[in-house]
């Protein structure tokens, strides 16, 4: 007999995890002081099966940033397999935009929980995303060559710093745009 421990998880723990994290995404965006009732109530669960997958506000956030960051860094190769690079670099920083929005007021729970980047898993994928798009429009011609993965993380680190409000969507596409027009070797109305 396969003990406990060792079964794969039932189905319905696996969809109840995955909306929890979905509507903690969504609530934590709107508001990083979204409360663990409320994500379980919106989330059609009860409150101590949210509390069965994540025993407490910051395995929830931890976990919520992991999942974000990860598909942010998978959507980097499909849109540099599918896209002209400039148009694959302009579609990825929306991504990271949006994933801004998520972080912006959960970014200190991130950073104690990954000493702050020290030990963040995440951090070389991450680089290693933006390495691919940049070399793609590098050997397009589009972007400039040699510019470094780190200086565009760095650069990206403002949009995670744009409070929410009414004005927040138009703020982070004036900065993108800022960041693609320093990235392209000619400048954008030439």
């Amino acid at each position: 007999m396969t003990p406990p421990s060792a079964r794969a998880p039932r189905t319905d723990a696996l969809t109840n995890r995955a909306r929890i994290l979905e509507v903690a995404g969504e609530a934590f965006a709107a508001s990083s002081g979204a409360s663990m009732t409320g994500i379980a109530k919106q989330a059609g669960v009860g409150v101590g099966t949210l509390y069965r997958h994540f025993p407490t506000r910051e395995a929830l956030i931890v976990e919520l940033y992991h999942h974000e960051i990860q598909k942010v860094i998978d959507l980097a190769h499909t849109l540099a397999a599918d896209l002209p690079p400039l148009d694959a670099l302009r579609r990825w920083f929306e991504e990271v935009s949006r994933y801004g929005r998520l972080k912006y007021g959960v970014s200190e729970v991130i950073h104690a929980a990954t000493n702050g980047g020290l030990d963040d898993k995440n951090y070389d994928p991450f680089l290693g995303a933006i390495a691919v798009l940049l070399d793609a429009g590098s050997a397009s011609g589009d972007l400039k060559p040699g510019t470094e993965p780190q200086d565009v993380l760095l650069q990206l680190s403002v949009l995670w710093r744009i409070p929410p409000g009414e004005d927040w969507e138009a703020r982070a596409t004036r900065i993108l745009e800022l960041i693609v027009d320093g990235l392209r070797t000619r400048p954008a109305d030439s």
